[in-house]
């Protein structure tokens, strides 16, 4: 499993997924809303914590940089 999610993208991922929490742990969302932007919000927890989302893999996504390959010259 190659990570394809660049800084960024994972944390505005962890972000959203504490302003849910913190909305719904207050009241603010509840029923259905609350339980489908929850779940949204632990998938976007996880994939933030480990780097990779299944969902760019067959979409071709990554919010990766490129690594730059510096050639050394001796």
């Amino acid at each position: 499993m190659k990570s394809n999610m660049g800084t960024i993208d994972r944390a505005v991922r962890l972000l959203f997924a504490a302003v849910v929490g913190a909305l719904f742990f207050t009241g603010v969302i509840s029923g259905v809303v609350g339980a489908v932007l929850g779940a949204l919000a632990v998938v976007f927890a996880a994939t933030s914590a480990i780097g990779f989302c299944p969902l760019y893999v067959p979409l071709r996504l990554s919010t990766k940089r490129k690594e730059a390959t510096s050639k050394t010259t001796s």
